[in-house]
């Protein structure tokens, strides 16, 4: 099943860092009784990622917060250890990085990529939504390799002002 908009968000188990280190996440609380803006990228540290799509999100956190997301969060097939040190590397205290080290929530919502021809197993294809109370409003899938549009801060920004 690939998510779709009007879907719920299924209730599974991510990990986040934590002061003590990685801690589970359930992503039905996570996502209950609020507007969350959810993006994911193909592998934390990677230079699309770390060099245009997670800046955009780290530059217009605030903005995208004013506008009426109650929470901001990132999401990669990395370990929380990774996307701890990748939230430090870019400056994203603003947002809260959800590790799916296994890929369960990613094969759950139908995001999986297949990049073992790259040595980097399965991914998440990037994309970004907007759930309100663990529904799907928005869904923009970016499909073309380097290319972040549909996924983009910017856009996050124009659907949330409609």
């Amino acid at each position: 099943m690939t998510l779709s908009i009007g879907d719920k968000i299924p209730d599974i188990t991510l990990k986040t860092n934590g002061p003590d280190g990685p801690q589970d996440i359930s992503t039905g609380e996570f996502f209950a009784d609020r507007r969350v803006v959810l993006f994911a990228v193909p592998g934390a540290f990677t230079p699309g990622c770390s060099n245009t799509h997670m800046p955009g999100f780290v530059v217009r956190a605030d903005e995208i917060l004013a506008r009426g997301a109650d929470a901001l969060a990132c999401l990669s097939v990395n370990d929380a250890f990774v996307m701890g040190a990748w939230q430090k590397d870019q400056n994203a205290e603003a947002i809260t990085m959800l590790a799916d080290g296994n890929a369960e929530f990613t094969r759950a919502i139908g995001m999986d990529m297949d990049a073992t021809a790259g040595g980097m197993g399965v991914r998440s294809h990037r994309y970004a939504l907007i759930a309100y109370d663990g529904v799907v409003e928005y869904l923009g899938v970016d499909t073309e390799k380097g290319v972040v549009d549909k996924s983009s801060a910017e856009t996050i920004l124009d659907m949330l002002a409609s």
